[in-house]
């Protein structure tokens, strides 16, 4: 177990700095935003391709966030009932939720979303709008961004297996902030 949890440590450690990063593509989609929108109302000049990029950065940062998301623990849950429940039962329901859910979802996801980027960039796929883009690089993060949800979903489920058999604290416990 002590293996598994230098593996998840290492997964952590990734999902931490890609949630760094991205919330750099929101920044920069924000801006892109308002200069267009300001060039459009004053120039009455509009593009298309400041359009797509807006949503290609949104798509990548809600993309290549979720990992960052499932390790802060600020996923989307429905606690209705197992807000009642023990830590340890909540704690089975994750593994299970990890293991009958999360996973297979993101596998699928993967299955069918390799071969869509791969195509996408084979064929040099652009949008059909006039001045768009090419469509590849936000296919990319389709795998991307669940490839990395997978890897900490595997995480997630080490540290909750970990807790059960009493080797690590509660791993879903936020500790205060310091300072």
């Amino acid at each position: 177990m002590n293996a598994l949890l230098k593996l998840s440590a290492a997964v952590d450690w990734l999902s931490i700095q890609v949630g760094k990063y991205v919330i750099w593509l929101i920044g920069i989609s924000t801006v892109i935003s308002a200069v267009n929108a300001c060039v459009r109302k004053l120039f009455n000049v509009g593009s298309n391709a400041f359009l797509e990029v807006q949503w290609y950065l949104f798509a990548a940062s809600f993309l290549l966030a979720s990992a960052y998301t499932l390790l802060k623990n600020e996923h989307v849950r429905v606690d209705v009932f197992s807000s009642r429940l023990s830590r340890r039962a909540q704690t089975w329901i994750d593994v299970l939720g990890f293991g009958l859910f999360l996973t297979p979802v993101c596998l699928a996801v993967l299955w069918y979303g390799i071969p869509f980027f791969l195509q996408g960039f084979h064929t040099g796929e652009r949008s059909p709008n006039a001045g768009g883009l090419i469509r590849w690089p936000v296919y990319a993060m389709i795998p991307i961004g669940f490839s990395l949800l997978l890897l900490q979903g595997w995480s997630e489920l080490i540290k909750r297996l970990a807790f059960l058999q009493g080797l690590i604290e509660d791993p879903t416990h936020k500790k205060p902030k310091e300072g």
